[in-house]
């Protein structure tokens, strides 16, 4: 397959939503890249390493890295795409300072796994950083530049308890696991259960827990969760349903339930989270 490269600007950011990638072939940059995928899943190859990625998935991807997404299954994604170049970060850097940001693209695993919580935190940045690319405003590439070095820190800080996970990465295509995230992500309103989904995919429910695992780096649970939370997360701040209604419309039938996984993963009831309290 054909090899591209491409040249990068100093910095550039999109969100996009589709089903077919730009750059399907192996390509590099001469810039860092971190890929966040929002929603769907894709393979992702990276320097001979294939990674099965889903929702809540972040990819972080070294300068002149080869690269390329591969959609299997040709379903929409939503993704983060931002790229940049270390002399836009300059201004930051001292001789003096041990703390190097970029050296979480050096680290031994391309992949970061983020929580309901970690999620939300993740895209305000990329959210704040889209905007700043629309506006123009007075200061807009400064503030880039200082929201860029926040998610790094962040990024940086997490990695070492990640290294000691298993790694999101895949030797070969879990072809009922690529099936069963679809139907997660367009039912979880629904009772979802391992039982219930063994026996829709015919597929035994230890097997399913341990592929599961293996493909996406989430437990079976932790995923569907994740995925309920943060679509409460939005009807929270961008809909009138009630506490409760919020929690059924999302796939909970135990308003406690809620409340309990809600916290556990955001880190505050839903109540203080729809007034915009953290504890």
């Amino acid at each position: 397959m054909k090899l591209n490269f491409y040249k990068s600007d100093p910095f550039d950011i999109s969100r996009e939503r589709k089903s077919i990638s730009s750059m399907p072939s192996n390509h590099y940059h001469d810039a860092y890249e971190i890929l966040y995928l929002v929603s769907g899943e894709l393979y992702y190859f990276i320097e001979g390493r294939t990674y099965h990625v889903v929702s809540g998935v972040l990819l972080l991807i070294n300068i002149n890295d080869i690269h390329r997404l591969v959609n299997i299954n040709g379903n929409t994604y939503e993704r983060v795409t931002l790229l940049f170049k270390s002399d836009f970060l300059s201004a930051f850097f001292t001789e003096t300072e041990d703390f190097n940001p970029l050296s979480c693209f050096n680290s031994k695993s391309n992949v970061i796994k983020l929580s309901a919580f970690e999620q939300i935190f993740v895209e305000n940045i990329f959210s704040k950083m889209i905007h700043e690319e629309n506006e123009k405003q007075p200061g807009s590439s400064y503030y880039q530049k200082v929201l860029l070095m926040e998610l790094l820190i962040y990024l940086q800080r997490k990695i070492p308890l990640d290294q000691s996970d298993q790694l999101v990465e895949s030797n070969r295509p879990h072809k009922k696991i690529s099936k069963i995230l679809p139907y997660i992500n367009e039912n979880f309103s629904e009772q979802l259960s391992l039982e219930y989904m063994s026996r829709k995919f015919s597929i035994s429910p230890s097997h399913l827990s341990r592929t599961f695992k293996e493909t996406t780096g989430f437990t079976f649970v932790e995923y569907v969760n994740n995925i309920r939370v943060k679509e409460a997360c939005s009807l929270l701040k961008n809909s009138d349903l009630s506490i409760s209604g919020v929690a059924e419309r999302v796939g909970f039938d135990n308003l406690t339930h809620f409340g309990r996984i809600f916290k556990a993963l955001i880190g505050t009831s839903p109540l203080k989270f729809r007034k915009g309290k953290l504890d």
